[in-house]
């Protein structure tokens, strides 16, 4: 089964090096127009009826606005595509809006342990998650799939979903950079990933 993940446009607090979770931060223009190239390159998959697929979003706005224009760049209808909750991004707690090193100015030791172990770290705050307890969520929804997927989603998820179907290691899945300007092809059958 195949999947086409597509990372969120930039924002201004992606811009900023804002830790943004499960904030509901918009699309800037820069994010506008990678989200429309998407659906472009979309476009250009040889040999697979995209239109066909399914299409899920993560409920946040800025993943809603990307699936959105994507589609619109497809000439399909904008607002025909699921949200599903699984998919939301992980959640900072109560680091939410700040950088890194604004937390560091506060909680040094709590950054320090965040760099040592990264994919099981929790961030303080009662919502907060580690990228352990995402996969959970994100496992869950890889197994729901019923047929060839279109998902816009979040760094975090797509982290998550390098570690579930290649197994990579903890640290490489929590440190990867995931751009907003690629799709990821996810091939279930054979457990291949590749970016274009």
């Amino acid at each position: 089964m195949l999947i086409y993940m597509i990372r969120h446009g930039q924002t201004d607090w992606n811009a900023e090096g804002r830790l943004q979770g499960q904030k509901d931060i918009s699309l800037n223009a820069l994010g506008r127009v990678q989200a429309s190239r998407n659906g472009e390159m979309l476009l250009r998959v040889p040999g697979s009826d995209i239109a066909g697929f399914d299409f899920v979003s993560s409920p946040l706005s800025r993943t809603r606005e990307t699936m959105e224009r994507l589609r619109g760049a497809m000439g399909l209808n904008p607002d025909d595509y699921r949200i599903d909750e699984r998919l939301l991004e992980l959640s900072f707690g109560d680091w939410e809006g700040q950088t890194l090193e604004e937390v560091g100015r506060i909680a040094p030791e709590r950054v320090v342990a965040r760099l040592e172990q990264k994919w099981n770290f929790i961030p303080p705050g009662p919502s907060a998650e580690s990228y352990e307890i995402l996969s959970w969520r994100v496992g869950a929804w890889l197994r729901s799939l019923a047929g060839p997927t279109v998902a816009v989603t979040h760094g975090g998820v797509v982290r998550s979903v390098f570690r579930l179907v290649t197994n990579l290691s903890e640290d490489q899945a929590a440190t990867m950079t995931v751009p907003q300007d690629k799709i990821l092809k996810v091939d279930l059958a054979d457990g291949t990933l590749h970016w274009f």
